[in-house]
């Protein structure tokens, strides 16, 4: 009994039943969290797989570039690669080879830095790499002749193009898929950590440096040259393989019917959109401005929605390199 009179509560207790139930949803929690455990676990190992089949794929697309159109007309470029082809032209030391001792010294060096999965999946591009080169070589050559230039003769030109575009597809898709080919890329990484260097810049520099070594092979400013171009070449199409796949729009719309203009984007593209309070710096006046991201296809629909719901709209689109969650992309990261 408190001061005043006033009765104590009874201490709580749970009855038999309730203790019995709380048991019982502690035992579904648990079940429940490893159930959810054991699928992103399953989803793991799958995203794994598909990585594997990618990287596999992107390294056969790579070295048909190789063994069909750069080897045989002794094109060279930027990275290992580029440096285990010199080899190959001055030694006929093959390129696969080189690339196999150069790429596993370094992995055994860095592989600290690049963690297990990524240094796993490089390790199986390596190793896919020597595979197709070797087959791909094999496939073209002539015991008379060397590899047979399938373009013709003196078609240097042509053959630095496409060797380059179908590297910059094939290395693009092992990009996409979390891994990498090993070469300048680790060495770069490395280099990095402890200097104060861009990882682009330390990249730019050893490209330049491998390409103008072949100079000292082939006595031509032609070759160099070459070699530049299909630098540039490559790397442009590995930025477009690895950014055509994220391109989306980013609409920001100023208006004053944005319940109507929500509502449209909804029903007509299965989108939604966000809505951002704003001022006119002018007019003093308060609006709602209407925000939505939509795939790239959708474009022109979406200039037709806005342009139907409100004629007197102020509207601005810029590209989204990324878009990530509910009807856009999965992160697969």
């Amino acid at each position: 009994m408190r001061e005043g009179g006033i009765p104590l509560s009874p201490p709580l207790t749970l009855h038999k039943t309730q203790q019995h139930c709380l048991m019982k949803s502690k035992v579904n929690l648990t079940e429940q969290r490893e159930k959810l455990q054991n699928r992103l676990r399953r989803y793991h190992i799958w995203d794994l797989i598909k990585d594997l089949i990618f990287i596999n794929l992107g390294m056969a697309i790579y070295d048909v570039g190789w063994a069909l159109f750069l080897l045989p007309y002794k094109i060279t470029t930027g990275g290992g690669a580029g440096m285990c082809a010199i080899i190959q032209y001055a030694t006929d030391f093959p390129m696969q080879y080189s690339l196999l001792i150069v790429n596993t010294v370094l992995l055994l060096l860095a592989w600290w830095q690049l963690g297990f999965k990524f240094a796993l999946k490089t390790l199986y591009a390596v190793l896919s790499l020597t595979f197709y080169l070797e087959v791909g070589q094999e496939i073209v050559s002539n015991e008379s002749y060397g590899l047979w230039q399938v373009l013709g003769d003196n078609q240097e030109g042509m053959a630095c193009i496409l060797g380059a575009i179908l590297n910059g597809i094939g290395i693009g898709m092992v990009f996409m898929s979390g891994g990498c080919t090993g070469g300048w890329d680790i060495i770069a990484s490395v280099i990095n950590k402890y200097k104060n260097v861009s990882i682009g810049r330390v990249l730019l520099y050893l490209d330049l440096f491998v390409i103008g070594c072949c100079y000292f092979l082939f006595h031509s400013w032609q070759m160099v040259v070459f070699g530049y171009v299909t630098l540039v070449i490559y790397t442009f199409a590995v930025d477009t393989m690895i950014n055509s796949s994220k391109q989306d729009i980013q609409f920001t719309i100023y208006t004053k019917h944005h319940d109507t203009m929500v509502e449209s984007i909804r029903t007509k593209t299965g989108h939604t959109a966000t809505l951002l309070f704003a001022k006119g710096g002018f007019t003093h006046d308060q609006l709602k401005v209407v925000v939505t991201i939509v795939h790239k296809s959708e474009q022109v629909e979406m200039l037709r929605l806005i342009r139907d719901t409100d004629t007197d709209a102020f509207v601005t689109f810029h590209r989204v390199e990324g878009a990530f969650g509910k009807g856009f992309n999965v992160i697969r990261a």
